[in-house]
């Protein structure tokens, strides 16, 4: 049976426009994570304000508009800045079931966390402080997506340890260690040793080398044109944890109209029938939230390009 190869761009040509994309952002100074640190949190406290209801006139809602996307906008400087620690800590978990870009991805969702909670008066470099959530981040991530079955994270250290045991013993013995001998060697229970040997195994990789040279992958062998190109699926990522900062103009309603109706938090976009049926409104009705949701989107304090985010 003759193989069928893949036309799709490899992922380590997509991990290098990654990191092409990544290092065209500048470093920021200690005096840059203060400057939009300030700019995040007066973001944050305009929100509050549109939030309460209070009279405003149109020029103060206006200006309180500016804020929040300024706000916003130094929340995307300070990740897009720091993407190249992401990619410095995630090459430390290459090869433990996820692949670079997913470990990419995961060390991300930790940087957004650490941006959204660091205090510069503190006086911490940024960069010290988010090192440890996205270290956990990317454990987390190996721990919940590495396998085909969810194991917790503890149980994910646990199994770590016993495999690592098991190699050296079996370098060691020349043979397959018994599960005492594990258990004596690593310090762990017996009953928590079997435990992890009972544990479900990880998942084949398609990226999997294969062949006496290595140089094709088990991907090649199979057949997927419908596999999504991982560098614009983080792309889309960024893109919707940008709009969701904007949306933060918006009420609560408007907020939740347009994220079903995009698909802003499953990637499932939705008519306005379905948006309707899912809030128990009628079809007019979010078709008259969503419109004024937009027309706030588009106001020029938001500075917006709608039609490239949505």
């Amino acid at each position: 049976m003759a193989k069928t190869r893949r036309t799709s761009v490899p992922i380590y040509d997509t991990v290098g426009m990654y990191l092409e994309e990544v290092s065209s952002h500048d470093l920021l100074t200690a005096e840059d994570e203060v400057r939009l640190s300030r700019a995040m949190e007066a973001g944050r406290k305009a929100q509050h304000r549109l939030d309460d209801d209070e009279p405003l006139t149109p020029e103060q809602r206006a200006h309180l508009y500016r804020l929040v996307h300024e706000g916003a906008e130094a929340k995307m400087t300070f990740i897009r800045c720091n993407l190249r620690l992401v990619i410095s800590i995630a090459k430390r978990y290459a090869g433990r079931g996820l692949d670079l870009l997913d470990l990419i991805q995961e060390g991300n969702l930790g940087l957004i966390r650490a941006v959204e909670k660091f205090d510069w008066r503190k006086g911490f470099k940024f960069s010290t402080y988010a090192t440890w959530w996205i270290r956990q981040a990317i454990t987390r991530g190996l721990g919940n997506q590495a396998r085909t079955i969810r194991l917790p994270v503890h149980m994910v250290d646990v199994v770590r340890t016993v495999q690592e045991t098991e190699q050296t013993l079996t370098e060691v013995l020349h043979r397959h260690p018994t599960p005492d001998e594990i258990a004596q060697a690593s310090g762990l229970e017996l009953d928590r040793v079997a435990a992890a040997a009972a544990a479900p195994g990880d998942t084949v990789s398609l990226d999997r080398p294969v062949g006496d040279d290595g140089d094709a992958e088990l991907r090649d062998f199979v057949e997927d044109g419908t596999s999504p190109d991982p560098f614009g699926h983080v792309v889309r990522i960024m893109r919707r944890i940008y709009l969701r900062d904007a949306l933060r103009i918006l009420d609560e309603p408007e907020r939740q109209v347009l994220i079903l109706r995009y698909g802003l938090d499953d990637g499932i976009p939705r008519t306005l029938s379905d948006v309707g049926k899912l809030l128990n409104l009628t079809r007019e009705r979010i078709r008259q939230i969503e419109g004024r949701a937009l027309s706030k989107l588009r106001h020029p304090s938001c500075d917006l390009d709608l039609a490239a985010l949505l």
